[in-house]
C-alpha cells in the first residue's frame, strides 16, 4: 500500500522558517521523482519544488525553498525560508515514477498525500 504522510506544518510569521517531511512506504521511493505542491484557500493546486534526475523549483519560492532526501531516500523534506504571507497554503507531497521528468504539472504525479497546513502571518 502506498502512503505519502506529510508532517510539520504550522503557523509562522513571515520572515520564518518551517521544515515540511514527507514519509513515504509501500515502494521503492529513492527511484521515484520527489515533489511538493500546494494549494492555498480558494485556489487551484500549484507546483513548489521537485527532485528526481534534476532539482528544480516555482519562481515563487527560487532562493527561499530547499527540497531534499533523506539519507535512507524514502523521507522527503521541504525547507523553507524567508516565508512569507504568500506562502499560506496546504502543501502536498507528491511522487511519480517518471524519475527524469521536469514536469510541474499536477497531472505529472501518479502518488498523493494528504496534505499539511502551513498558514504564515503577517
Amino acid at each position: 500500500q502506498v502512503q505519502l504522510v506529510e508532517s510539520g506544518g504550522g503557523l509562522v510569521q513571515a520572515g520564518g522558517s518551517l521544515r515540511l517531511s514527507c514519509a513515504t512506504s509501500g515502494r521503492t521511493f529513492s527511484v521515484y521523482r520527489m515533489g511538493w505542491f500546494r494549494q492555498a484557500p480558494g485556489k487551484g493546486r500549484e507546483f513548489v519544488a521537485a527532485t528526481g534526475g534534476s532539482t528544480y523549483y516555482a519562481d515563487s519560492v527560487k532562493g527561499r525553498f530547499t527540497i531534499s532526501r533523506g539519507s535512507a531516500k524514502n523521507t522527503v523534506y521541504l525547507q523553507m525560508n524567508s516565508l512569507k504571507p504568500d506562502d499560506t497554503a496546504v502543501y502536498y507531497c507528491a511522487a511519480d515514477r517518471d524519475y527524469y521528468s521536469d514536469s510541474m504539472s499536477v497531472d505529472g504525479m501518479g502518488y498523493w498525500g494528504k496534505g499539511t497546513l502551513v498558514t504564515i502571518s503577517s
